[in-house]
């Protein structure tokens, strides 16, 4: 029995088979688990570990994993703590996993992905994202932008937490083969 669920395109048959389901649907609730269950509190909201998941996750398996992963478990998080922080959180995290995975490509070496200049990039430059995207976000839900700033602080600790937890994480994913 073929387990694949194709669609039809007018230039092309695109395959999503059963594997890349549950590899998006595993890191989806990675990140939300991550970011709804280890939290600590920050001006306007919380500082979670999911963003490193997202890292991880756009880094090792692409662009789309990290966006779907990103947008999806971390709405599901706020929606289920904050609700009124849900779809600035579905836009912001959406764009990190993108951004990353983008940036940091299809690895071109056997130099582990820890080790590439071009990760080191992705991550600090969606980690900005993220704390200038909820920088705005703050400032719009708010009606201030004073108030906005409240939370760049705790923001930018947290995004370093998570880089931080990214190359631990990572460099055990780059001794693995098959990651």
């Amino acid at each position: 029995m073929n387990y694949n669920i194709v669609r039809q395109n007018t230039e092309k048959n695109h395959v999503l088979d059963a594997s890349k389901v549950a590899v998006n649907a595993l890191w989806i609730a990675l990140v939300f688990l991550s970011t709804r269950f280890l939290q600590f509190p920050i001006p306007l909201g919380y500082a979670h570990l999911g963003n490193a998941m997202i890292l991880l996750a756009a880094v090792y398996f692409g662009p789309v994993t990290g966006m779907l992963s990103g947008g999806l478990g971390s709405a599901l998080a706020d929606l289920t703590s904050f609700p009124g922080w849900t779809l600035p959180t579905l836009i912001i995290k959406l764009l990190m996993g993108l951004i990353c995975g983008i940036i940091a490509g299809k690895p071109h070496s056997r130099k582990p992905r820890t080790k590439q200049l071009r990760v080191l990039i992705a991550v600090v430059v969606t980690i900005a994202e993220m704390v200038f995207g909820y920088f705005v976000a703050g400032s719009i839900l708010y009606s201030s932008v004073a108030t906005g700033l409240l939370q760049v602080p705790g923001l930018a600790a947290e995004g370093i937490v998570g880089i931080i937890l990214f190359y631990l994480l990572g460099s055990i994913f780059d001794k693995r083969k098959g990651v």
